[in-house]
């Protein structure tokens, strides 16, 4: 989230669209789609292409897929009709029946109530709205109809059930939220019955009034509120609100200046909207609501701003902090920029009790040198600390400072001890990898790349550059972690490569030259095309981790453009090489830790060549390594070929040997034909 960098991304055919929202179902942990209102799209994590995966199509359109827990998907449609998603699998093309004939589904829900998934919609008709219940196992439908307000009408609704009693809420134009019970005990052969509403919440505080757009139930007192404030002669501001129902209060309330899509989900006791360009996530806290805590009376010693101290990582511009009062009974602690797609890293919630933490810090702004890192060693040794991850992301914060400060200060050492001890995330301490790059911590930087899950495309290529731009006298004088390179470039005391045969998968090129023109088994190390590594062992170690790195084609490809051709020919040999050493082996692995895989040799190899292809065609020195790139990939291509033409026999022949019982001692000839 924090740095548009996506787990997994699927697309439709162009002319096709989605048209309701991707569900994930908890049970088989699969995704469930639809696109073009009745094509039905299920598919995992590990699928690639979306055409591949499952589809089936439906006899009706779909209004939208609410996936349950404990459940199961349940598919709504259009017409009302609904059905579990096993049940529809069953056969794709059933007929639904068409329950609400003209009316328009504005709003739907799904809820477990014990062991009975039940789905709650409304409908509009002419002004009118009405509410439907559906109990799936007992087959029941309750219709509903809303009780008209003046001038008025629903824009919103939300929906919880507690013993028997579904309690809907709704977001009326006149600035209400109006509450209506509807008993889940109802007799579904009974005539539509009329709602009556009671008035919930009026949205104005002090002359100003909340437009709301959306809202959601946080707990049984409060409720969040997002739309745009509009005060007498003043213009209108976009702004999260929480309000107390029991009190009628505003609880506190934080200004969105750069705008929202008007949406706003709630799930786990986190916020998720969209600010600006980034999606905003925000954890918050109900205690229990009493009067003192309503009017903001409520006594408490600890300090208000909690993020006076903590790097919460904010976008800069694009996003702001977001620190409410802890004492209000719902506090709001901002998770903006939380590495969401990490499961490695804690999430950095912050405790009452971290205060000390930032009280340090402040009292360690001008401590000296010696003084500042004892301290801070002696605070990120505290095991049992709570919100360790947050508390050591201050602490290399505090670090960074001071070096931008005094650039002769760079606590290179103690950065790299925090960072190979503890599992961090960019987002924790994002100057960390910048004052790096600055200071060419080539070290430091190789570490960050192994083990930050979340570091953006920029910072990257960055960190590549640098790393092809240093000279190989240079590293041999400074400390690289060697471990990913060690056990594929043997190094003799001269430094140069021991040149061992190679065989390609069990084959030799230079055997099959004349019938695939290829002698890649026998180039010399000037020409740097074959057996030879391009670059030092220190150099393809801090390759190596580059490879390593989590990326998006799309973030990473005009980064990648801007490379100078030279140092894009000399990475591409280095991968050319990488890719021979990897055909070597039947599993096609590289031996050692964290080495590259043959995945993201490929990978990198196609994308450095989509961003340099005119070039490399253009320079004379990349012409003959494009060309027995090309021999070396195609002689690769023919070999697998020839695999699959006997792979028929070869599993033949494994369940032949399966079948039979050998004796001691057999001779048996086998034709392949």
């Amino acid at each position: 989230v924090s740095d548009q960098k996506p787990l997994g991304c699927w697309s439709v055919k162009h002319g096709q669209i989605i048209t309701c929202p991707v569900v994930c179902n908890f049970e088989t942990h699969e995704y469930i789609a639809v696109h073009d209102d009745k094509v039905l799209r299920i598919w995992k994590n590990k699928d690639i292409n979306l055409d591949k995966v499952f589809k089936a199509t439906l006899s009706a359109d779909v209004y939208r897929i609410h996936s349950l827990p404990n459940g199961g998907p349940v598919v709504l449609f259009k017409g009302g009709g609904v059905r579990t998603l096993d049940v529809l699998l069953e056969a794709p093309q059933q007929e639904i029946e068409n329950i609400i004939s003209d009316e328009v589904i504005k709003w739907s829900e799904a809820f477990m109530e014990g062991q009975q998934p039940v789905l709650l919609f409304a409908t509009e008709k002419d002004g009118d709205f009405f509410v439907y219940v559906q109990k799936l196992k007992m087959n029941s439908l309750c219709k509903y109809k809303l009780e008209q307000q003046e001038l008025s009408k629903p824009l919103s609704f939300t929906a919880y059930i507690k013993n028997q009693i579904i309690t809907l809420l709704c977001l009326y134009s006149n600035d209400s939220v109006y509450k209506v019970l509807i008993p889940l005990q109802q007799n579904s052969e009974e005539e539509e019955q009329i709602l009556s509403k009671s008035l919930l919440l009026n949205l104005s505080v002090s002359g100003s009034v909340l437009k709301g757009t959306s809202f959601a139930v946080l707990d049984k007192d409060h409720v969040a509120v997002l739309g745009s404030l509009a005060a007498s002669g003043e213009d209108s501001k976009e702004c999260l609100t929480i309000w107390n129902t029991k009190f009628q209060t505003l609880q506190t309330s934080k200004e969105l200046p750069l705008g929202t899509s008007g949406q706003l989900w709630c799930y786990e006791e986190k916020f998720f909207f969209t600010h600006g360009k980034v999606l905003t996530v925000i954890m918050y806290k109900c205690e229990t609501s009493s009067l003192a805590a309503a009017v903001g009376k409520l006594k408490d010693k600890q300090t208000p701003d909690v993020s006076s101290f903590v790097n919460w990582n904010t976008l800069g511009d694009e996003e702001l902090l977001v620190s409410f009062p802890s004492q209000q009974s719902a506090a709001l602690k901002s998770e903006s920029k939380m590495t969401l797609r990490s499961k490695r890293n804690a999430v950095a919630k912050v405790q009452p009790d971290t205060l000390s933490v930032g009280q340090l810090l402040l009292n360690l702004k001008d401590a000296s040198t010696t003084v500042l890192e004892e301290e801070l060693r002696q605070l990120i040794s505290k095991a049992q600390m709570p919100d360790l991850q947050a508390n050591i992301g201050c602490v290399i914060t505090a670090l960074i400072n001071r070096c931008k400060t005094n650039p002769k200060y760079y606590p290179r050492n103690f950065l790299l001890h925090i960072v190979q001890t503890r599992d961090l995330s960019y987002s924790l301490c994002p100057d960390l990898m910048a004052v790096a790059l600055e200071k060419e911590d080539v070290h430091l930087l190789q570490i960050c790349l192994q083990k930050f899950p979340d570091i953006p495309e920029e910072i990257t290529y960055a960190c590549l550059k640098v790393f092809l731009s240093i000279s190989e006298s240079y590293l041999q004088r400074i400390d690289v972690n060697l471990e990913s390179v060690i056990c594929y470039i043997d190094i003799e005391f001269n430094d140069k490569e021991v040149k061992t045969e190679i065989v390609e998968n069990g084959f030799n090129a230079e055997l099959e030259q004349d019938i695939w023109e290829t002698k890649i088994a026998k180039e010399t190390h000037q020409t740097a095309d074959g057996e030879f590594c391009p670059v030092g062992p220190q150099k393809a170690a801090l390759l190596n981790a580059v490879l390593h790195s989590a990326y998006s084609e799309t973030f990473l490809l005009p980064h990648l453009k801007n490379l100078p051709a030279q140092q894009a020919v000399l990475f591409l040999r280095y991968l050319y090489y990488l890719y021979v050493k990897c055909s070597e082996k039947i599993n096609t692995t590289l031996p050692g830790i964290q080495s590259p895989t043959i995945s993201q040799i490929m990978d990198w190899m196609c994308l450095l060549l989509d961003a340099h292809f005119t070039v490399m065609v253009m320079l004379p020195e990349a012409k003959g390594l494009l060309s027995n790139l090309h021999k070396f990939v195609r002689a690769q291509v023919r070999f697998y070929s020839e695999l699959n033409k006997i792979e028929g026999s070869l599993l033949e022949l494994q369940r032949l040997n399966h079948q039979k019982d050998f004796q001691t001692y057999s001779i048996e000839v086998l034709e392949l034909i």
